[in-house]
């Protein structure tokens, strides 16, 4: 059932390090990666030591000032040639990738894959980012005589950068966050999600193909939290790039506090989708079903928490629940599969007691709930209504396929109800027209509104509000999280 273009699984395949541009054997041994879709182990991923950790960033550090002079037009040709090979080598990744993450064939293909390249092509061609101020008259003082002063405000490399990424869209993710990086001159060491790193390990080895010096780019792996603590503590690194929980977010800026870490981090979510009175049903259901079927709900900007007008509540709760029968839950390498597994069991787990503690506080099941009786870790499709805005499950992220229903009188009341809580990564609103649309999502505080939509664009700033994290991202803005920003001046007398 694997797509013939894809190399198969080699379970005995060795994975290592990469660390100072050499293939490192882990000083920890190995630990095991299993796929979500079967529950059978398809890999050994290598267990990186703390010293190891160091030796990485050691290793970044010494790679940045040549990489830093290095002309950016020189960093970004091997970034377009990077996402060439990467292009070419399609089959090295795709299965893996799948295999790793549990994501339906249709959703790899789509988004795991392709995304990444593109990435990396998007930082091929080298913007300028610095800007001239314009002159300003001074009078003389005693710092010295009248002139007019003159500035240009640079933007310079942050210096060596850890990418801890998640296990969601792993290879997607961490392709937002190292080609903007190494496109303005950083160097970076790669730390990705304990549960689906070897993917990521053959992405590198296309990168080091491309061409990049020595030190550049590094990865350590490991099964747990140690690698990530070692790098955010290391002096040896400038910046923390972190996608995940809230919670792990905020401890990474508390330890990171010691050292004066640059950070940008994209964390958890709790995606508000308010309904007009006058809004496009069928719209609106199209887009709160992404919930169940992009990933099984494993994406923070997923629009979870639907706040409809009361005077549509029985019509969104009748489509909502004849919608999810429709989505098919299991292998996730049919191609008529919607909704694939989560990631772990613990996971799984996880979601269900969600909905359990959901019902147990008044909420009503409308559908799923249940655990189809197959292998792997699987949900199926769950509407919560009947919900009041107290409930564990209406304020934190499930990261599953599980969708609660608040009800709203206008959209004041629609505005108080998105607002109230402490995530605001991505939310959406659906009107009668895009004005009403425009003038309700303004009032959000979400660090990104869709109007009518959830299509982003794929370019605009990125990143949250509240607890939804620190920073922004993606196009330019990615070239301006990586950046410190100097200002040079100077007097003409």
């Amino acid at each position: 059932m694997t797509p013939p273009e894809w190399d198969p699984v080699n379970v005995d395949e060795e994975y290592r390090l990469f660390i100072g541009g050499e293939w490192v054997l882990p000083d920890s041994g190995i630990y095991q990666i299993v796929n979500p879709n079967t529950t059978e182990v398809i890999g050994y991923a290598p267990e990186a030591s703390v010293a190891q950790v160091a030796d990485a960033a050691a290793a970044a550090k010494e790679a940045l000032p040549g990489w830093r002079d290095t002309p950016v037009a020189e960093r970004c040709a091997l970034l377009g040639r990077a996402a060439d090979l990467m292009d070419e080598r399609v089959g090295r990744l795709g299965g893996l990738v799948q295999a790793e993450t549990g994501a339906t064939v249709n959703l790899t293909e789509a988004v795991q894959l392709p995304v990444c390249a593109e990435r990396f092509r998007y930082y091929q061609t080298p913007v300028n980012v610095d800007e001239p101020m314009e002159p300003y008259p001074v009078p003389e003082s005693p710092l010295g005589p009248a002139g007019l002063s003159g500035a240009h405000v640079v933007r310079q490399p942050v210096g060596v950068v850890a990418c801890i990424t998640p296990y969601n869209v792993p290879l997607t993710n961490v392709a937002g966050k190292i080609a903007p990086a190494l496109a303005m001159g950083n160097t970076v060491v790669i730390k990705p999600a304990p549960q689906d790193p070897l993917a990521m390990i053959k992405l590198v080895a296309i990168i080091e193909e491309a061409g990049f010096p020595p030190g550049v780019v590094n990865i350590v792996t490991d099964s747990g939290a140690a690698s990530g603590a070692a790098l955010v503590a290391s002096p040896d690194v400038n910046m923390i790039s972190f996608t995940g929980s809230s919670v792990v977010g905020a401890k990474i800026m508390e330890a990171g506090g010691a050292t004066m870490k640059r950070l940008l981090m994209e964390l958890g979510g709790k995606g508000a989708c308010v309904l007009t009175d006058d809004c496009n049903m069928d719209a609106a259901v199209g887009a709160v079903a992404t919930v169940w079927g992009f990933h099984s709900g494993q994406i923070c900007t997923a629009p979870t928490r639907v706040i409809v007008h009361h005077s549509r509540y029985d019509e969104l709760v009748e489509k909502l629940t004849a919608v999810a029968p429709l989505l098919k839950v299991g292998d996730a390498l049919e191609r008529d599969t919607v909704v694939g597994p989560v990631i772990t069991e613990v996971h799984r787990d996880r979601v269900e007691q969600f909905v359990a503690d959901g019902v147990a506080g008044g909420a009503t099941l409308a559908c799923g709930g249940s655990r189809p009786d197959q292998p792997g870790y699987f949900v199926a499709p769950t509407l919560l209504v009947d919900c009041t805005p107290d409930m564990h499950v209406v304020q934190e992220e499930v990261f599953g396929p599980v969708v609660v229903v608040l009800t709203h009188d206008d959209d004041d009341h629609a505005v108080a109800l998105a607002n109230d809580s402490h995530y605001g990564l991505f939310s959406y609103v659906f009107a009668g027209s895009t004005a009403r649309a425009f003038e309700v999502g303004r009032r959000i505080e979400s660090g990104n509104v869709g109007l009518n939509s959830i299509q982003p664009h794929v370019h605009a700033p990125f990143g949250g509000f509240k607890m939804s994290g620190v920073g922004r991202d993606r196009g330019v803005f990615g070239l301006h999280a990586y950046s410190e920003i100097q200002a040079l001046s100077w007097l003409a007398t």
